[in-house]
Protein backbone atom coordinates (compact mmCIF):
# COMPACT_ATOMS: atom_id res chain seq x y z
CA UNK A 1 0.00 0.00 0.00
CA UNK A 2 1.47 3.33 -1.02
CA UNK A 3 0.65 5.39 2.04
CA UNK A 4 2.33 8.46 0.60
CA UNK A 5 -0.27 8.67 -2.12
CA UNK A 6 -3.03 8.54 0.46
CA UNK A 7 -1.33 11.23 2.58
CA UNK A 8 -1.12 13.33 -0.60
CA UNK A 9 -4.93 13.40 -0.55
CA UNK A 10 -4.84 15.25 2.78
CA UNK A 11 -2.28 17.75 1.48
CA UNK A 12 -4.25 18.25 -1.71
CA UNK A 13 -7.52 18.81 0.15
CA UNK A 14 -6.08 21.35 2.59
CA UNK A 15 -4.36 23.20 -0.24
CA UNK A 16 -7.61 23.31 -2.22
CA UNK A 17 -8.12 26.79 -0.82
CA UNK A 18 -10.83 28.77 0.87
CA UNK A 19 -14.56 28.43 0.47
CA UNK A 20 -14.28 28.54 -3.33
CA UNK A 21 -11.93 25.55 -3.39
CA UNK A 22 -14.73 22.98 -3.22
CA UNK A 23 -17.73 25.05 -4.22
CA UNK A 24 -19.02 22.75 -6.95
CA UNK A 25 -19.01 19.08 -7.89
CA UNK A 26 -16.86 20.07 -10.89
CA UNK A 27 -14.22 21.50 -8.52
CA UNK A 28 -14.13 18.19 -6.64
CA UNK A 29 -13.84 16.21 -9.87
CA UNK A 30 -10.95 18.46 -10.91
CA UNK A 31 -9.28 17.86 -7.53
CA UNK A 32 -9.53 14.10 -8.07
CA UNK A 33 -9.06 13.94 -11.85
CA UNK A 34 -6.00 11.69 -11.53
CA UNK A 35 -7.81 9.39 -9.08
CA UNK A 36 -10.79 7.93 -10.97
CA UNK A 37 -11.80 5.73 -8.03
CA UNK A 38 -12.59 8.90 -6.07
CA UNK A 39 -14.84 10.33 -8.78
CA UNK A 40 -18.48 9.56 -9.29
CA UNK A 41 -21.55 11.40 -8.14
CA UNK A 42 -20.79 14.26 -5.76
CA UNK A 43 -23.60 15.77 -3.73
CA UNK A 44 -23.79 19.10 -1.91
CA UNK A 45 -23.59 17.07 1.34
CA UNK A 46 -20.31 15.53 0.11
CA UNK A 47 -18.91 18.99 -0.56
CA UNK A 48 -19.97 20.20 2.90
CA UNK A 49 -18.35 17.15 4.49
CA UNK A 50 -15.14 17.64 2.50
CA UNK A 51 -14.93 21.33 3.41
CA UNK A 52 -15.29 20.40 7.09
CA UNK A 53 -12.62 17.72 6.70
CA UNK A 54 -10.37 20.25 4.93
CA UNK A 55 -10.64 22.62 7.89
CA UNK A 56 -9.95 19.82 10.38
CA UNK A 57 -6.94 18.54 8.43
CA UNK A 58 -5.62 22.11 8.21
CA UNK A 59 -5.88 22.22 12.00
CA UNK A 60 -3.91 18.94 12.24
CA UNK A 61 -1.14 20.48 10.12
CA UNK A 62 -1.17 23.71 12.15
CA UNK A 63 -1.00 21.84 15.46
CA UNK A 64 1.78 19.55 14.26
CA UNK A 65 3.76 22.44 12.75
CA UNK A 66 3.32 24.36 15.99
CA UNK A 67 4.88 21.53 18.03
CA UNK A 68 1.54 20.40 19.44
CA UNK A 69 1.99 16.81 18.30
CA UNK A 70 -0.22 15.20 20.98
CA UNK A 71 -3.12 17.51 20.08
CA UNK A 72 -2.62 16.81 16.35
CA UNK A 73 -2.66 13.06 17.06
CA UNK A 74 -5.80 13.44 19.18
CA UNK A 75 -7.57 15.17 16.30
CA UNK A 76 -6.33 12.49 13.87
CA UNK A 77 -7.74 9.78 16.16
CA UNK A 78 -11.11 11.54 16.17
CA UNK A 79 -10.99 11.77 12.37
CA UNK A 80 -10.11 8.06 12.09
CA UNK A 81 -13.25 7.24 14.08
CA UNK A 82 -15.38 9.40 11.76
CA UNK A 83 -13.72 8.13 8.57
CA UNK A 84 -13.26 4.37 9.04
CA UNK A 85 -10.86 2.57 6.75
CA UNK A 86 -11.86 -0.62 4.95
CA UNK A 87 -8.78 -2.18 3.34
CA UNK A 88 -8.89 -4.77 0.59
CA UNK A 89 -6.23 -6.85 -1.16
CA UNK A 90 -5.71 -5.83 -4.76
CA UNK A 91 -3.56 -6.95 -7.67
CA UNK A 92 -3.58 -4.98 -10.89
CA UNK A 93 -1.37 -3.72 -13.69
CA UNK A 94 1.13 -6.52 -13.11
CA UNK A 95 1.83 -5.37 -9.55
CA UNK A 96 2.16 -7.87 -6.70
CA UNK A 97 -0.70 -8.18 -4.21
CA UNK A 98 -1.04 -5.04 -2.13
CA UNK A 99 -3.56 -3.17 -0.02
CA UNK A 100 -6.01 -0.58 -1.26
CA UNK A 101 -8.77 1.16 0.57
CA UNK A 102 -12.20 -0.13 -0.37
CA UNK A 103 -14.04 2.05 -2.86
CA UNK A 104 -17.37 2.03 -1.03
CA UNK A 105 -19.46 4.84 0.36
CA UNK A 106 -19.96 8.37 -0.88
CA UNK A 107 -17.31 10.47 -2.58
CA UNK A 108 -16.66 12.22 0.75
CA UNK A 109 -16.40 8.86 2.56
CA UNK A 110 -13.83 7.50 0.10
CA UNK A 111 -11.77 10.69 0.02
CA UNK A 112 -11.94 11.19 3.78
CA UNK A 113 -10.91 7.64 4.65
CA UNK A 114 -7.92 7.78 2.31
CA UNK A 115 -6.77 11.24 3.40
CA UNK A 116 -7.07 10.60 7.13
CA UNK A 117 -5.51 7.14 6.93
CA UNK A 118 -2.60 8.37 4.81
CA UNK A 119 -1.89 11.30 7.09
CA UNK A 120 -2.06 9.02 10.12
CA UNK A 121 0.43 6.65 8.49
CA UNK A 122 2.83 9.54 7.93
CA UNK A 123 2.51 10.68 11.55
CA UNK A 124 3.14 7.16 12.86
CA UNK A 125 6.11 6.69 10.53
CA UNK A 126 7.79 10.12 10.47
CA UNK A 127 6.20 11.77 13.51
CA UNK A 128 3.86 14.75 13.71
CA UNK A 129 6.78 17.10 13.00
CA UNK A 130 6.74 15.96 9.37
CA UNK A 131 3.47 17.87 8.86
CA UNK A 132 4.38 21.41 7.92
CA UNK A 133 2.87 24.73 6.96
CA UNK A 134 5.07 26.77 4.62
CA UNK A 135 7.25 29.26 6.49
CA UNK A 136 7.15 31.80 3.65
CA UNK A 137 5.31 34.98 4.58
CA UNK A 138 1.60 34.85 3.70
CA UNK A 139 1.85 31.29 2.34
CA UNK A 140 -0.49 28.80 3.97
CA UNK A 141 0.40 25.81 1.80
CA UNK A 142 0.77 22.58 3.77
CA UNK A 143 3.20 19.82 2.90
CA UNK A 144 4.86 16.73 4.30
CA UNK A 145 8.54 17.15 5.06
CA UNK A 146 10.17 13.94 3.95
CA UNK A 147 13.72 15.30 4.00
CA UNK A 148 16.18 13.01 5.73
CA UNK A 149 17.07 15.57 8.36
CA UNK A 150 13.54 16.98 8.78
CA UNK A 151 14.71 20.46 7.85
CA UNK A 152 12.07 21.35 5.25
CA UNK A 153 10.43 24.65 6.12
CA UNK A 154 8.99 25.78 2.80
CA UNK A 155 6.47 24.33 0.39
CA UNK A 156 7.79 23.19 -2.99
CA UNK A 157 6.82 26.51 -4.56
CA UNK A 158 8.92 28.52 -2.10
CA UNK A 159 11.57 25.91 -1.34
CA UNK A 160 12.66 25.34 -4.94
CA UNK A 161 14.37 28.71 -5.43
CA UNK A 162 16.28 28.17 -2.17
CA UNK A 163 17.37 24.72 -3.35
CA UNK A 164 18.54 26.15 -6.66
CA UNK A 165 20.47 28.97 -4.93
CA UNK A 166 22.03 26.48 -2.52
CA UNK A 167 23.03 24.20 -5.40
CA UNK A 168 24.46 27.12 -7.35
CA UNK A 169 26.45 28.33 -4.36
CA UNK A 170 27.74 24.81 -3.73
CA UNK A 171 28.78 24.52 -7.38
CA UNK A 172 30.51 27.90 -7.31
CA UNK A 173 32.38 26.97 -4.15
CA UNK A 174 33.45 23.68 -5.69
CA UNK A 175 34.61 25.42 -8.87
CA UNK A 176 36.52 28.00 -6.84
CA UNK A 177 38.37 25.27 -4.93
CA UNK A 178 39.32 23.47 -8.12
CA UNK A 179 40.27 26.55 -10.14
CA UNK A 180 43.93 27.22 -10.71
CA UNK A 181 45.28 30.30 -8.96
CA UNK A 182 45.46 33.39 -11.14
CA UNK A 183 48.86 33.84 -12.71
CA UNK A 184 49.93 30.21 -12.49
CA UNK A 185 50.93 28.47 -15.65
Amino acid sequence: MDLTSYAELAVRLVNAGGSGGLATPAAYLELTADRPHLGGPVTPADLDSLRLLRDELAQVFALAAGSSGPEAVGLLNALLARHPVHPQVSGHDGQPWHLHLCDSGSAADRYGAGAVFGLTAVVTTLGPGALRVCAAASCQVVFIDSSQDGSGRHCPRHGQPRAIVTALRAGRTTRQRHAAPVGSA
